[in-house]
């Protein structure tokens, strides 16, 4: 059998790979104690619990910054009506952490859609594929999209392991095929015994998916980019792999109505002038600090709830060093973490007391949004869901 070549992208290909150059960046810094293969589900993908007394759970009441909530429309911005019909607070007064909460195990596309195979597909790196048996399925990528796009084509119950991503509850007890991150094991893979792997270049090393494929395993590559404008195409690659194309196209179109339905939503909640906010990411105590720019997801996610992204406003394309100097040039009113960052760095208190942090207005506000890691910038089939919950943990909405 000839092997697949997993080859490095040309000159020409380098800007489409930034958010996978950042993807791997951020894997590598990870230090999960339960990035063993075999590892459960109980010390992955857990939301740490808050020490700072400021956390807060979106949907509960906070209190703006100097008065109470019903002082809160007196900065000048209209408050907007919660689904309980009060008045929401208004974004610029509140203070402390808002946690965005886990998204709910995906919901499987309605409809009855026969699966038709084998098929044979040219994948992203130009190899033709032949897939004919999905009953053992392996859906690898760092930000868990491949598996929740592929139980929300009705199929996760042919998945037979996970990376460090896929957190969903129905997953938690398949074996972690990954190690620090995102390196495959390819002894625990094999062991596994899948008849289709659907991956991308956020997993490797490119010499491990080159031995799956030789040992016979159809290794169908993906786009490793992730936005809301390349949602539909990628729901409708994993679907044609798994041989129901018409399920894509309804799932990609239901994608596209709850992503719409969620902005109608956040243009109500959102203040005329918008917030002004950036997505730091950081990790551990000292060290690992970056702002992320317009070409890693977070301008997309950040306008998405209304917002603008300073970053990006700045010229920032990709990541970059959150020193003080930058921090204060953009100088945001509310910062946006991933959930185990801001625990690894010591919660609250940990990340204020990085350099620079306290001279910007969020961080005098102690004003940070924190988001589950496996949903901040993946996008994906729950794209509606996710941006409704960050916005109502930004807008302070119910």
């Amino acid at each position: 059998m000839r092997t697949k070549h997993f080859n490095t992208p040309s000159s020409t290909q380098g800007k489409r790979y930034r958010r996978t150059l950042l993807a791997l960046a951020l894997a590598s810094s990870l230090s999960l104690s339960a990035c063993g293969v075999g590892a459960k589900n109980s010390q992955n993908g857990s939301s740490a619990t808050p020490t700072s007394s400021q956390s807060t759970s979106v949907g509960s009441t906070q209190t703006p910054a100097g008065g109470t909530a019903e002082a809160a429309g007196k900065s000048g911005e209209a408050a907007s009506a919660q689904n309980d019909g009060t008045p929401a607070p208004d974004p610029r007064a509140l203070s402390g952490v808002s946690e965005v909460p886990e998204l709910p195990d995906p919901t499987p596309i309605a409809g009855n859609y026969q699966q038709k195979l084998p098929v044979t597909l040219k994948d992203f790196n130009g190899n033709d594929i032949t897939i004919k048996d999905t009953s053992r399925i392996l859906a690898l990528d760092i930000y868990g999209t491949l598996s929740r796009t592929v139980i929300s084509l009705g199929y996760g119950k042919n998945l037979v392991g996970r990376t460090i991503s896929s957190v969903e509850k129905q997953l938690a007890d398949l074996p972690i095929v990954t190690q620090n991150g995102h390196n495959l094991n390819v002894e625990a893979v094999l062991n596994l015994k899948p008849t289709l792997i659907i991956a991308d270049r956020t997993i490797g090393p490119p010499e491990a998916l080159q031995q799956l494929a030789a040992a016979g395993i159809p290794v169908y590559m993906v786009d490793p980019v992730r936005h809301l404008e390349t949602n539909g195409q990628l729901i409708k690659t994993v679907a044609q792999v798994l041989g129901v194309p018409a399920a894509g196209d309804a799932l990609a179109q239901r994608t596209d109505q709850e992503v719409a339905a969620a902005k109608a939503k956040i243009a109500k909640w959102a203040p005329k002038e918008p917030m002004r906010g950036a997505f730091l990411y950081v990790r551990g105590k000292a060290g690992i600090f970056f702002i992320l720019g317009s070409e890693d997801g977070a301008t997309e996610l950040l306008q998405g709830v209304g917002a603008k992204d300073v970053a990006g406003e700045n010229g920032i394309k990709t990541v970059s060093p959150a020193n003080p100097e930058a921090l204060v040039k953009l100088n945001p009113e509310v910062i946006f973490v991933m959930k185990d960052g801001l625990h690894s760095t010591g919660d609250l208190d940990g990340f204020i007391s990085r350099p620079g942090v306290k001279q910007t207005i969020a961080g005098q506000k102690t004003r940070l949004i924190s988001i589950p890691d496996g949903i901040s910038l993946s996008f994906g089939p729950q794209s509606g869901q996710v941006l409704e919950l960050v916005a109502r943990a930004l807008y302070g909405v119910k």
